[in-house]
């Protein structure tokens, strides 16, 4: 979003930026649902993180999603601590823009959050999301389980075989155990639900699969 970043290359540990001790300040409240973004969260809940592009509309893609108990954005996977959004933008921390799901299983299963992941973005295309270029749009799923690992993959296996029948690309989707999730600032927090008419960024390639239990149309 606002097109600040156009490195498409990780940094070093040398070349990144300090960052800070400090952590970011974290509204109380979801926006939308009401439900608290930080921890402790209900018994039974279950964490996922995804990055699919520009955070705004990927927030929001998973609110939507019936079983979200609470979502919110942050950076993930780099290499600074604490970084500002500023900061990310530079390509100088190699975070990702991340949206935390925290989701009930009993209502809706991890399969289906990969489903909503998958669908809402072009996983193809490297160091960027359409017209979003740099680091921080890059395709991941940061797993906290062997189970998120294992659904993660196959997930990937049957939409790489749908995407390449429609005439695309490798998937570039990184799958790795989940880094620490710093928290974006107050501002980004379910951003289109604040500004309705604000930047998505988000597309998708018009394939669908059946997750989980094989490819299915």
């Amino acid at each position: 979003m606002f097109g600040l970043s156009k490195s498409v290359e990780m940094p070093t540990p040398e070349d990144a930026l300090p960052g800070r001790a400090e952590r970011m300040p974290v509204p109380d409240r979801h926006y939308v649902l009401d439900t608290p973004l930080e921890p402790p969260y209900p018994e039974g809940t279950e964490i996922a993180d995804f990055g699919l592009g520009c955070f705004w509309g990927a927030e929001r893609k998973f609110w939507q999603t019936e079983g979200v108990f609470t979502t919110a954005v942050g950076y993930q996977a780099g290499l600074t601590p604490n970084p500002t959004y500023r900061e990310v933008c530079s390509g100088r921390t190699g975070h990702n823009e991340v949206v935390r799901v925290v989701f009930e299983p009993g209502k809706v299963s991890y399969d289906e959050l990969l489903r909503v992941f998958w669908e809402s973005h072009d996983p193809t295309q490297g160091m960027r999301q359409g017209n979003d270029v740099g680091t921080q749009y890059r395709s991941g799923i940061y797993v906290h389980s062997e189970a998120q690992q294992l659904l993660a993959e196959s997930s990937l296996d049957a939409y790489q075989m749908r995407l390449r029948n429609a005439g695309y690309g490798d998937i570039t989707t990184e799958i790795i155990e989940a880094p620490e999730f710093f928290f974006a600032e107050e501002y980004h927090q379910q951003y289109l639900a604040k500004n309705p008419g604000g930047y998505c960024g988000l597309g998708g390639t018009g394939v669908t699969c059946q997750v989980g239990t094989g490819v299915e149309g």
